[in-house]
């Protein structure tokens, strides 16, 4: 029997996409007959069947030694056992496949800073960025796969990914091979428009020919909020169509309140807060919109298209790759302009229009499976168990 060792801080469903996905591809995994190991600090019982070993990493250190300290102790653990495999997720030092579900740390942290709009500020974070041991030893963790001797497999979840590596690593395009995030196709699909939507949409005060614009983030402000809410005062000067803007995740901060209240938004923007229930909303909703400042590749906007809602997105969302600008959604520039959000927003007013580019949504989710996610992901796997002398 074939060997695995998967190490995240935490294996749960509940936490975030790459904790919820190394849960999912762990029991992928022990359905195709593999022996599955999970080094972790905590783990919340999934896939029953593997064999979990506790990283302990003391509450009270700095988080950069605490990163530092699950590194080392996931190295130490790993050298007195045998595996086939050892996937890495960017944050140990040892493994012979790696996937990135969080980018090239260096473009992503600058890249996220633009969400401070005021320039000055804006530099003055840079500067910290740049002088903080945190954001050192994070990075010294991430490039480990590329200081080995043999490098590992390099896996990209997406095509941006597989450039920031290219670009900041000096690799060639051979190097890296991508495989995109997968979503599960029972779970979100346009069957959920017909047997779920209303209640939200009730509650919301629109019918059937308003539209729900959707935007789905635990970190408001780094996923772009403000230039969604001054797209938002934009459409309504300039449009008299009824619509709403329905925000889920996070709660707003009062800050962020006093805000929309300035741009006077807000019977246009409502919080529902965490949900449960992700499922409803996409049913409730017409439009994904993700004006990040950066994703390696969003999961909640595959989800959003497989359930029939076109997405606006910009640049450094990973997942822009599979869109086709104009056609199966939008992709506009970094760092997001209200004024070409709003743009994009008011052609998706238009239900025709709609109705056309959430077909083509569709018609592109569908490659885009967990199942096939899985299947090419333990291709890899095998491929490297074959090769490995031990």
């Amino acid at each position: 029997m074939k060997k695995i060792a998967l190490a995240i801080e935490k294996f749960s469903r509940s936490a975030g996409g790459a904790e919820l996905y190394s849960v999912s591809i762990a029991s992928a995994l022990i359905n195709d007959g593999w022996e599955v190991h999970l080094f972790g600090r905590s783990w919340d019982g999934e896939p029953s069947e593997a064999n979990f070993q506790e990283i302990a990493v003391p509450n009270y250190l700095p988080s950069w030694m605490k990163m530092l300290v699950f590194a080392l102790k996931h190295r130490s653990l790993l050298r007195n056992q045998s595996f086939d495999v050892i996937l890495g997720f960017g944050n140990t030092l040892l493994m012979n496949v790696y996937q990135s579900h969080g980018g090239v740390h260096w473009y992503s942290t600058m890249r996220k800073t633009y969400s401070e709009r005021n320039p000055f500020r804006r530099w003055i974070k840079r500067v910290i960025i740049k002088l903080s041991l945190k954001q050192w030893v994070r990075h010294w963790i991430e490039s480990a796969p590329f200081r080995q001797k043999k490098r590992p497999v390099i896996i990209a979840i997406s095509h941006m990914v597989k450039e920031d590596m290219v670009s900041y690593y000096s690799l060639a395009e051979e190097d890296i091979r991508i495989v995109y995030n997968g979503v599960d196709p029972e779970k979100y699909n346009t069957q959920i428009r017909q047997t779920l939507r209303g209640p939200i949409r009730e509650e919301l005060g629109v019918n059937e020919e308003d539209v729900v614009f959707l935007f789905v983030s635990y970190d408001l402000k780094k996923k772009g909020i403000i230039p969604l809410v001054d797209a938002v005062a934009r459409l309504k000067q300039s449009n008299n169509a009824n619509f709403k803007l329905l925000v889920v995740g996070e709660h707003p901060s009062q800050s962020l309140r006093r805000y929309i209240k300035k741009r006077n938004v807000q019977g246009m923007i409502v919080f529902k807060g965490p949900t449960r229930s992700i499922e409803q909303v996409y049913a409730d909703s017409d439009v994904m919109v993700l004006p990040t400042y950066y994703d390696a590749c969003s999961l909640v906007v595959i989800e959003a298209m497989a359930c029939g809602l076109p997405p606006i997105t910009t640049v450094y969302n990973g997942v822009a790759g599979i869109i086709s600008d104009g056609h199966n959604g939008y992709v506009i520039n970094h760092p997001p302009h209200p004024k070409e959000l709003s743009e994009k927003m008011r052609v998706l007013l238009s239900r025709e229009q709609r109705i056309r580019m959430s077909e083509e949504a569709i018609r592109t989710s569908k490659s885009l499976t967990m199942e096939e996610n899985h299947r090419q992901m333990i291709e890899v796997f095998n491929q490297v168990a074959e090769s490995n002398p031990h």
